[in-house]
């Protein structure tokens, strides 16, 4: 099966220039040839292409299914993003394969990048969700610590480094099924005001193993993490 994105299918019955050129030029689809294209929001249509055209492709609705996610609780990542752009770009890529619904960045006192380009990371977890052939696109937004550490959640937890400070492993604490919001600092980790900050709104510190993991890497592993746990409960 070959997935495209249309996230206003219903009301255009096209795919974008971007996709359309995927579409035609790459993948050689012509008129006649039968296509899926999801919403991003959990619908996937068979569609039949009326023009191929990399302008726009037309295309009729044959039929739509609607598809469960592969996970049954809400997992949010928040991440302060990297000096190298492109390991954040190879997190959004993986952490959307393997299955999350939030990607959140945030700007923390030892951040080394300040900004980053949302629209660039959005446009890798598009491709990333067509080849894996999942329906739903995560959230990818920056948000600020004061909304981080306001988020609600049944599990909350943050990723830290520091020996000195009482720290519990997470896969032995996180419930599973349970909703959870997995923050993981920069390269310089949390200040310790953050860290104050992260206990008193009910954030546990945890650890993610004996290894010390790069920012992208701790991440992925939480995330990768809470799957597993959740798969072994399932079976």
């Amino acid at each position: 099966m070959i997935q495209f994105y249309a996230p206003d299918i219903e009301n255009t019955s096209s795919l974008s220039v971007e996709e359309s050129v995927h579409c035609v030029r790459v993948l050689r689809k012509r008129a006649g040839d039968v296509i899926h294209v999801t919403d991003g929001r959990g619908t996937r249509y068979e569609c039949r292409i009326l023009e191929a055209d990399t302008r726009g492709v037309k295309l009729e609705i044959i039929s739509r299914t609607e598809v469960a996610k592969n996970w049954d609780c809400r997992i949010i990542l928040a991440v302060a993003p990297t000096k190298n752009a492109d390991r954040m770009a190879w997190l959004v890529e993986k952490a959307t394969e393997i299955g999350v619904d939030t990607i959140w960045f945030v700007s923390c006192r030892h951040s080394e990048r300040k900004n980053i380009n949302t629209d660039r990371l959005r446009r890798n977890a598009i491709s990333a969700m067509n080849q894996s052939l999942k329906t739903r696109l995560p959230e990818i937004s920056e948000v600020t610590f004061r909304e981080l550490i306001e988020t609600d959640a049944e599990g909350r937890f943050f990723g830290y480094c520091d020996e000195k400070t009482e720290r519990v492993e997470f896969v032995n604490e996180y419930v599973p099924g349970s909703d959870v919001v997995i923050a993981i600092g920069p390269e310089g980790d949390f200040s310790e005001e953050e860290v104050g900050s992260l206990r008193q709104a009910g954030f546990k510190a945890v650890t993610l193993g004996k290894e010390r993991l790069r920012t992208e890497t701790a991440a992925l592993y939480s995330v990768t993490a809470v799957h597993v746990i959740n798969n072994m409960l399932n079976r």
